[in-house]
């Protein structure tokens, strides 16, 4: 990630002109818990008692970008995941606009009661455009999926979003994000190997048409719904495993 002086120099007024210039969408309205699928009113334990999918993370989460947390991240994942294995999902979204992975840590984790099938981790970008250190995320990644791991029956964790491909960003700040996020992403690797939790890279997937919010720097709901796809299928392949 090393960048000669005259290069830092640009990025550096890049990144203070993206921060007066650049109008992130706000967190929507809407509730941020839900439904997916039917619900077997015998509560018989069987294929129609729900799965509890509970999310903490970043605006990822927060569902930054569409017009009501229907359309956000989480909700599309639970009708996924419900479609797919023919069980309601109940579901629950626990996210911040400029959440680190530090304050998933002490914030956002904490919110969740219980014991959830899966908890979904999704943050990062922030980490990276705060200009953390990596020792500094992969310490805070480590304590909440050790922690997440005691927590629930499964634990996923999704990579930063695309903060390096956002048209609303000029062009040497997105490359230096670029190299951040590959870096990010071969620690969020590796911490998930060790930890044996499943990990899903988003950050390098081929953007399709349309994926861009009005702010050019979250998902829209045809983003959103390309993500959930992506999460998803994860989540499935990891159940089948098991």
């Amino acid at each position: 990630m090393t960048v000669n002086v005259v290069e830092h120099a640009v990025i550096t007024a890049e990144a203070l002109w993206a921060r007066r210039h650049v109008s992130l969408a706000p967190e929507p309205p809407g509730e941020r818990s839900g439904m997916a699928g039917s619900v077997d009113p015998a509560g018989a334990g069987g294929p129609g008692t729900p799965v509890r999918l509970v999310a903490v993370g970043d605006s990822l989460v927060a569902g930054c970008g569409v017009g009501d947390q229907a359309e956000a991240l989480v909700p599309r994942i639970a009708r996924l995941l419900a479609g797919s294995a023919g069980t309601p999902v109940q579901w629950e979204a626990h996210g911040r606009l400029g959440a680190t992975m530090r304050r998933v840590r002490y914030r956002l984790l904490p919110e969740v009661a219980g014991t959830p099938d899966i908890l979904f981790v999704c943050a990062g970008s922030n980490d990276i455009m705060a200009r953390r250190s990596r020792g500094e995320w992969v310490e805070d990644l480590t304590v909440v999926l050790e922690q997440a791991s005691r927590m629930a029956r499964r634990v996923v964790l999704c990579s930063s979003g695309q903060p390096h491909r956002s048209p609303a960003l000029p062009p040497l700040l997105r490359r230096e994000l670029g190299r951040r996020v590959d870096a990010q992403t071969a620690d969020f690797e590796q911490v998930c190997r060790r930890l044996g939790v499943r990990f899903v890279d988003v950050a390098h997937a081929e953007l399709i048409p349309g994926f861009w919010a009005s702010d050019r720097f979250h998902p829209g709901a045809a983003g959103y719904e390309f993500a959930a796809g992506k999460v998803a299928e994860a989540m499935v392949a990891r159940e089948r495993a098991v």
